[in-house]
C-alpha cells in the first residue's frame, strides 16, 4: 500500500518540471495577448497617421502651401498641423470630451456591440454571418411592432417587445443554419439573400394598415408607447447599453465555459475532427446560427427601442437599423471575435461616429473620414505582417520571444 501511494505521490523531478513549465504557459499567454494587443494598438495608430495625410493632401490651402515648400516649409508643416490637429481635437472632443459626448458614445456602440457579438459567434463556429443585417430588420420590426401595437404595463412591455425582437432574429438565423446543415448551402450566399428578403419585407409591412401610422402616406410606423422604450440613464445613453454588456458577458460564459461553447470552438477549429469525436457538426451550426441571429435581433432592438438623435424613439421606417449589420462585421474583425475585444471595439467605432460629426462641424473635414478611419484600422488589424513591418518594434519582440522559446 505504501509503495503504491509513494508511486503515485509526484517525484522531486516531477514538481520541478511543474514549476518551470508553470511560467512558461504564462509567458506564452502574455506573448500572444501582448502581440495581439500591441497589434490592434499600432493598426489604430497607422490609420491616424493615413487620415492625417488624407486630411493634408485632400485640402486645396493645406497643398497649396506644398507648392513652395523648399522655399518656405513652416508654412506648410504649420497649415498641416492646424489641420490634423484641429480635426483629431474635434474628434476627441465629440467622443469622449464631455458627459455629453461619452453618452452619444455609448448610444452608438450598443448596437455595434450586439452586432458585432453575433458576427464574432458565428465566426467562432467558422461560420461568416453576413446576415446580421437581415437579422437586424427582423429584431426592429417585432420589437417595434410589440412597443406600438400591444398596450402592456410598463416593465412587462419592454421586456416582451425585447423578446419578440430576440426571438425574430433567431429565427431568421436559424433558417440560415437548418440550410447550411441539411442542404450544405453556402452561409454567405444565403444571408445575403436573406438580407434582401428582409429588407424587402419591412418595405411591404411598412404599407400595410397594420404598420403604417394613422393620417401618414409615407411608409412610416406609429411611436412606440413610452412603456416599452429603454428607460434612459443620462441623454442619449440607456439601459439598451447595460442590456448590450450583458449580452456580452452571456457570450463570453457560452463560448468559453459552457458544452455548447466547446462545440462551437471545435467545430470552428475542425469540423471533421469534431464529427469524428461524437460531435453533431450540423447541429451545431443550427445553435450557432440560431444564437448569432439572436444577438444581432438584439441590435435591431437597439435601434427600435432606445432613444434617437433627439432623446425620442425613432418610428420604424426602411433604415432604422442603417447598416448595422454591415458594421458589425468589422467590429467583430477589430475585436478578434472575442466579446471583450468586440466590447472596446464597438465602443472605438462608437466614439468614431460621434467625434466624426464634431469632426465635420468644428474642423469642416467630412464625415466619411471617420469611415475611412474605421476601414484603414480593420485593414492593418486584417494583415498583422504589414503592421509587423511598418513597426519594426514588433518584429523585433517577435525575433526575441522566438529566440526565448527556442532557448526553453
Amino acid at each position: 500500500m505504501s509503495e503504491k501511494a509513494e508511486g503515485m505521490s509526484p517525484t522531486p523531478e516531477k514538481k520541478a518540471a511543474e514549476a518551470s513549465a508553470s511560467p512558461r504557459r504564462r509567458a506564452s499567454w502574455w506573448d500572444a495577448n501582448w502581440r495581439t494587443l500591441t497589434i490592434t494598438a499600432a493598426s489604430i495608430v497607422l490609420a491616424l497617421i493615413v487620415g492625417a495625410l488624407l486630411m493634408v493632401f485632400s485640402d486645396p490651402e493645406v497643398a497649396a502651401k506644398y507648392q513652395y515648400f523648399f522655399g518656405r516649409p513652416g508654412d506648410a508643416l504649420a497649415a498641416s498641423w492646424d489641420k490634423v490637429s484641429s480635426a483629431y481635437a474635434a474628434l476627441f472632443l465629440g467622443a469622449v470630451g464631455s458627459p455629453s459626448a461619452v453618452a452619444t458614445t455609448m448610444w452608438q456602440a450598443a448596437p455595434l456591440i450586439c452586432g458585432g457579438l453575433a458576427v464574432g459567434l458565428g465566426f467562432r463556429a467558422g461560420l461568416f454571418n453576413i446576415g446580421a443585417q437581415g437579422q437586424a430588420v427582423w429584431g426592429s420590426i417585432l420589437a417595434a411592432y410589440v412597443g406600438f401595437a400591444w398596450h402592456l404595463p410598463p416593465v412587462l412591455h419592454v421586456v416582451v417587445a425585447v423578446a419578440a425582437g430576440l426571438l425574430g432574429g433567431a429565427v431568421w438565423g436559424a433558417i440560415v443554419g437548418f440550410l447550411k446543415a441539411r442542404t450544405g448551402a453556402h452561409e454567405v450566399i444565403v444571408t445575403i439573400m436573406m438580407n434582401y428578403v428582409a429588407n424587402g419585407a419591412l418595405a411591404w409591412l411598412l404599407t400595410t394598415e397594420a404598420f403604417m401610422r394613422p393620417g401618414r402616406l409615407d411608409p412610416i410606423s406609429p411611436v412606440i408607447d413610452s412603456t416599452a422604450q429603454f428607460a434612459p440613464i443620462y441623454e442619449q445613453f440607456h439601459i439598451g447599453f447595460l442590456v448590450a454588456l450583458v449580452a456580452a458577458a452571456a457570450t463570453w460564459w457560452l463560448i468559453d465555459r459552457s458544452t455548447i461553447g466547446f462545440a462551437i470552438r471545435a467545430v470552428g477549429a475542425n469540423p471533421a475532427a469534431a464529427g469524428t469525436a461524437g460531435m453533431s457538426v450540423g447541429r451545431t451550426t443550427i445553435i450557432t446560427m440560431t444564437l448569432s441571429g439572436l444577438l444581432a435581433g438584439l441590435a435591431g432592438v437597439q435601434y427600435a427601442l432606445g432613444p434617437g438623435a433627439n432623446g425620442t424613439p425613432t418610428p420604424l421606417s426602411v433604415g432604422l437599423v442603417g447598416s448595422v449589420g454591415f458594421d458589425a462585421i468589422t467590429v467583430a474583425l477589430l475585436g478578434r471575435s472575442k466579446p471583450v475585444g468586440i466590447v472596446f471595439a464597438g465602443l472605438l467605432f462608437g466614439g468614431l461616429h460621434s467625434g466624426g460629426l464634431s469632426m465635420q462641424s468644428m474642423a469642416g473635414t467630412p464625415l466619411t473620414l471617420s469611415t475611412v478611419l474605421q476601414a484603414l484600422i480593420v485593414l492593418f488589424v486584417a494583415a498583422p505582417q504589414l503592421v509587423a513591418t511598418l513597426v519594426p518594434f514588433l518584429s523585433a519582440r517577435k525575433a526575441r520571444a522566438s529566440l526565448t522559446g527556442a532557448d526553453a
